[in-house]
């Protein structure tokens, strides 16, 4: 579904559907309505009592893709991988909801622990060390070191902000307007 049709019908129900999934093996409409009800009736004495349980076990009977897993147990991409990453069964994936404390390249070191948004005192400390870093990036002319900065701030006013935290979303968002 493009854009264009999902804005045209904004009164129907938005299916979270993977670029890279194929429709033709999953029927979204008709899909298990619980996360254990694909398990057969031999299975059910040692069926998954969790979503996070079924996640590993699916991961660890062979699917080893995380948009396969995600089809299976409708959960999120981030999710999925969360869980995978904690048991130490995938490492590299990261998305807006995985940890920032894994190193993605070679800026993740200066900002290791510059992300907090329990209070809106810790969003405003977070804003403080990443200016700090924007700063020094722009001094040297590093863009990319100022896009990292940026692109932490707005991971920070994200996760405040679907955490229920608006105040400490607003000091990321009132940040990221000033650059």
């Amino acid at each position: 579904m493009t854009t264009e049709e999902l804005i045209q019908d904004m009164n129907a129900p938005l299916m979270f559907e993977l670029e890279y999934a194929d429709e033709a093996e999953f029927d979204f409409v008709h899909a298990p309505a619980t996360v254990n009800e694909s398990l057969s009736p031999a299975d059910a004495s040692t069926k998954p009592h969790s979503k996070k349980d079924r996640i590993i076990e699916l991961f660890k009977a062979g699917t080893t893709d995380v948009a396969d897993i995600v089809r299976h147990t409708h959960a999120r991409p981030s999710y999925v991988a969360q869980v995978l990453q904690r048991e130490n069964l995938i490492s590299g994936y990261f998305d807006l909801y995985t940890t920032t404390n894994r190193e993605q390249n070679v800026y993740s070191r200066f900002f290791r622990n510059a992300l907090q948004f329990k209070t809106t005192e810790a969003a405003r400390a977070s804003v403080e060390k990443l200016d700090k870093l924007y700063n020094y990036f722009e001094r040297l002319g590093d863009r990319a070191g100022q896009h990292q900065a940026m692109v932490l701030a707005l991971t920070g006013k994200n996760r405040a902000r679907w955490s229920g935290k608006h105040e400490a979303a607003q000091v990321f968002g009132e940040w990221l307007a000033s650059h």
